[in-house]
């Protein structure tokens, strides 16, 4: 393009294109992705989206159109008004003893088009209250409150003497870390959970590399300051959050006997998130996978999220702040026999009523996906005091069946076919392939965005739809669950800590607007450090022999790896390689702590 045409896509629009030299030219609209014309709105309501209903609907869908025809647009024929039937005109149109809630007359919209506005159901938390936090700390303890972490304190001491006897049992090598076990303290175990918070601020691709004490570029010494990395490597090794010993056939069930390894963490943190915050009126319920490559049986495979392989939880997230109120581990439990009288009794049913369990008649809106969204769940919610937005699959049931069997070639692009039965809207619109979609409340309203018509339902699902995947993409930012391990529930634990540590953030916004992500994780792992700092042991006690018998140690060698160490000999009392000997009884090896007083009677 040549300098006065790229100028005139450029400034396209503006003020100096009305000008009287520039009449005649011929102008180059600039063309937008059809993704980036649903966020137009936020830039100008008034200019950007306007309400329309010039949108080409029709009911009953028309006739397929032949596929070597060439579709021209033209304007829609009159349709004639379908009446209600006795009878639901729906393709489970069958004797099955259906209750009264579940008989679906589908019709024709009404017009004029009554305002989404005054079908929706009124939010009864508008003015919602959460408690003040005054920094990071208070709103992390929030969460990870001391009873939980005196809990997780003494699972990790019990578990570290059971492995210590097993070890001992198959041989234990005499340099191993578990020897010098020492019961972890509540204080230990928050600065091990800064340290690791700080893993996902301070990014290296190995882990002795943060406690690397060379002065260089790469030095991280507060690391080794608040805890030593044999020690750290330890609590990782015996971080243990439930008896083995309670996990029984007689007392748990299959789910609860799969995920019984971090069964309590779990449990507490539905509890605490879903108490310590109030949502906002848009809420999204979604999958989302923690990666898992290693064999487990709770394994999933979902190929449009990034970690792809892993841990699947479902999960309910505030659209806005992408806030986890609750969440629910997949653990492919056997499926149950559904009662053919009452669908909302199947499997993906029973799941969305329980994570929404608690928020009844508060006028919230839940947006889903095709996976969970049909008629019979939509008319259950709207029952309970919910609006249901969403995707559609159009073979679930009670869906008529001219949505079903239509198909792409049967509309024009931009048309719409839908029905609705008084509380339930279904809606099929044609973009480059059919959408279908239900709703509760939108109706048949449509927007014009970027020059392109489409319901108002598409742009609201697209802006409303995203708070698991925002919280995910938040969390990507800081993975510390990226540490590879042999042991599921200890990185699933991981993946745990980060969310709630970003829930704990956005309930400080809540009063600190200015707060930024990145700044609340530095602000609370410099808190946490200072409130939490480990008492340093104290030094073994140098034994002394009355008269010139005086311990000492060898020097220091520098070894093959670059690094000084003290020499060895081999102690005249137990055989074993010391590093002291005593200066009275020419240089003869003794070992400080025991040998050294049985020589010198």
């Amino acid at each position: 393009m040549r300098d006065d045409e790229i100028e005139n896509v450029l400034f396209y629009g503006s003020d100096a294109d009305d000008s009287e030299d520039d009449e005649g030219e011929e102008r180059f609209p600039i063309v937008l992705p059809r993704v980036s014309r649903v966020y137009l709105s936020d830039i100008d309501s008034d200019d950007e989206i306007e309400s329309s209903t010039t949108v080409e609907y029709s009911w009953p869908p028309p006739n397929p159109v032949p596929a070597t025809s060439v579709v021209e647009p033209t304007e829609p024929a009159p349709t004639p008004i379908i009446e209600p039937t006795e009878q639901p005109t729906t393709a489970a149109d069958c004797p099955a003893p259906y209750p009264e809630k579940l008989r679906f007359v589908w019709r024709q919209f009404p017009q004029p088009q009554v305002s989404p506005n005054l079908r929706r159901e009124s939010f009864s938390q508008a003015n919602r209250r959460t408690a003040l936090y005054t920094n990071p700390y208070e709103a992390f303890v929030a969460i990870w409150d001391r009873s939980i972490i005196e809990h997780v304190a003494n699972e990790t001491n019990k578990y570290a003497q059971q492995l210590a006897a097993a070890m001992l049992l198959q041989g234990i090598a005499p340099n191993s870390r578990i020897i010098r076990w020492v019961d972890t303290t509540v204080d230990e175990l928050y600065t091990y959970f800064a340290l690791n918070l700080a893993m996902g601020i301070v990014v290296k691709s190995r882990l002795d590399e943060y406690w690397n004490t060379t002065k260089d570029i790469f030095c991280t010494p507060e690391f080794s300051t608040n805890m030593s990395i044999d020690r750290f490597l330890l609590l990782s090794k015996c971080l243990h959050f439930n008896d083995n010993a309670t996990c029984t056939a007689d007392r748990l069930s299959n789910d609860e006997a799969k995920l019984h390894k971090l069964l309590p963490i779990v449990q507490h943190l539905n509890i605490k998130l879903s108490s310590l915050y109030t949502l906002g009126q848009n809420i999204a319920l979604d999958e989302s996978l923690t990666q898992w490559k290693g064999w487990l049986n709770i394994k999933n495979h979902i190929p449009n999220k990034a970690a792809q392989v892993g841990i699947k939880t479902y999960e309910i997230c505030e659209s806005q702040t992408g806030y986890l109120w609750r969440f629910q581990v997949e653990a492919k439990q056997s499926v149950t026999n559904q009662n053919e009288q009452d669908p909302i009794s199947g499997k993906i049913p029973t799941l969305v009523l329980k994570l929404l369990r608690g928020l009844e008649h508060k006028g919230h809106t839940v947006w889903m996906d095709n996976y969970y969204n049909s008629p019979a769940l939509a008319r259950e919610l709207k029952l309970l005091g919910f609006d249901c937005v969403g995707t559609l699959r159009t073979n679930r049931q009670f869906v008529p069946v001219e949505l079903t069997n239509l198909t792409n070639r049967d509309m024009n692009v931009g048309q719409v076919c839908g029905c609705t039965s008084g509380d339930v809207d279904l809606i099929v619109w044609r973009d480059k392939k059919r959408v279908a979609l239900i709703s509760t409340y939108h109706g048949l309203t449509t927007l014009e965005c970027g020059g392109i018509v489409k319901p108002a339902l598409i742009h609201d699902y697209n802006i409303c739809m995203g708070g698991v995947d925002k919280k995910d993409q938040m969390l990507a930012m800081y993975p510390i669950e990226r540490t590879r391990t042999k042991v599921w529930y200890k990185k699933f634990f991981k993946r745990l800590l980060n969310a709630s540590t970003l829930n704990a953030f956005i309930m400080l916004k809540q009063n600190d607007p200015s707060m930024t992500h990145r700044n609340f994780r530095k602000y609370l792992v410099i808190q946490l450090l200072q409130r939490h700092k480990p008492v340093s042991p104290r030094p073994p006690a140098i034994l002394t022999i009355p008269g010139r018998h005086m311990p000492k140690y060898f020097e220091k060698v520098l070894q093959h790896a670059g690094y000084p160490r003290h020499r060895r000999r081999k102690c005249v009392v137990c055989r074993k390689p010391t590093i002291s000997y005593c200066e009275g009884c020419d240089g003869k090896a003794l070992c400080v702590s025991s040998c050294f007083s049985l020589y010198h009677p």
